[in-house]
């Protein structure tokens, strides 16, 4: 039996007397949690900047405050979602009762990644303990610092018998995705997503996928374009681009693309300065090999705004990249750099990412 055979199955026991399923000990492991954010605060910080060099503001704003308004949230309606829900009876079964009893799964599995790798674990583990399961968390290693600091002071605040916190690389995901768990719960790329899913299918394990892809963002002659500006760099360039959901890439109509590239360029300059390496609101790519895969996709198309790198720092200058074809290769993967395309008319082409063309949706 291997070391994480007895670990999940260790697990899975405590699971089995019951200890979980009182409302007591779900509300104790959420204000455990939510006490591990406030007295860790600062380190937390520290380890998110040591990754990611992610500023002081996006650590709060994006990974410790939203966790911590989502652990409230779950607090302030447990009870609720506790209860059973009556629900509407056929005639044949108007001497019955009938109502919606929610039962925990069991063992969930939750496999983070590094972007945001603090949010991401715990804000699934949140919803996970509320509803009194088992966890086993599984931090991404590209975000060392992160995930050797939740492995050692989480135990600390926490259950050790029902929540566990398992470090390493492909090897160690490989071995626990061998192992049966009631739910699996993960973020990151399709590819992952898509061996996790087969995993699973092999026990039947429900799986909840939070993947990355590309999300574009269409303007036209209508919108205000300082406006549009304002939340495409902001909601691009925070995390150094590193965010799922951030607009991937953005298609206009030719008569407004001249103006929108001028006012983005302007509003880089306003929010980052005049040398954004210099800036203490921009992060850093999380390493070399991705530093190097985004640093390659700058050959399509032409960079209009930004480009410079520097590769000792993993520093990609927030950069705009125009006159890009469908097909190239920075069109194909989620990327740190925009790309902005003129196209006639107000229709997305039918070549566009997440078209009928046979790609991926965003």
């Amino acid at each position: 039996m291997s070391k994480l055979t007895e670990v999940v199955g260790g697990v899975r026991a405590v699971f089995m007397t019951g200890r979980t399923k009182p409302i007591e000990w779900r509300r104790q492991q959420l204000n455990a949690l939510l006490k591990f954010l406030e007295e860790q605060r600062t380190s937390l910080v520290k380890v998110l900047y040591e990754d990611l060099k992610k500023p002081e503001s996006e650590a709060m704003a994006f990974e410790l405050d939203f966790t911590r308004n989502d652990l409230v949230d779950i607090m302030n309606h447990l009870s609720d979602w506790m209860k059973p829900e009556k629900v509407k009876k056929p005639f044949a079964l108007m001497l019955d009762d009938a109502y919606i009893m929610r039962e925990p799964y069991g063992v969930a599995l939750i496999i983070g990644t590094w972007n945001y790798p603090l949010q991401l674990m715990l804000s699934p583990m949140a919803g996970a303990l509320a509803a009194g399961n088992c966890v086993i968390l599984k931090p991404s290693e590209v975000a060392p610092k992160t995930a050797q600091f939740l492995e050692e002071t989480l135990p600390k605040y926490l259950d050790k018998d029902c929540i566990k916190v398992i470090n390493g690389g492909v090897p160690e995901t490989t071995e626990l995705l061998k192992e049966r768990f009631d739910y699996i719960f993960y973020t990151g790329s399709s590819g992952v997503g898509k061996i996790i899913y087969e995993a699973a299918a092999k026990n039947l394990t429900p799986v909840t996928l939070e993947l990355g892809g590309k999300s574009p963002a269409f303007v036209d002659n209508t919108c205000d374009l300082t406006v549009v500006a304002n939340r495409l760099v902001w909601g691009k360039f925070s995390n150094a681009g590193q965010t799922c959901i951030a607009p991937d890439y953005v298609l206009c109509t030719p008569d407004i693309k001249d103006t929108l590239l001028e006012v983005c360029g302007k509003t880089i300059l306003k929010f980052y300065g005049d040398d954004p390496i210099n800036s203490d609101s921009y992060a850093r790519i999380i390493n070399r090999r991705h530093f190097d895969r985004l640093k390659a996709l700058m050959s399509s198309g032409q960079v209009k705004f930004g480009g410079k790198t520097d590769e000792a720092s993993n520093y990609i200058e927030p950069t705009i990249v125009v006159d890009v074809n469908p097909t190239d290769k920075i069109m194909q993967e989620e990327v740190v750099i925009r790309a902005v395309i003129g196209y006639p008319g107000t229709r997305v082409p039918e070549d566009s990412p997440g078209s009928k063309s046979g790609k991926d949706y965003p």
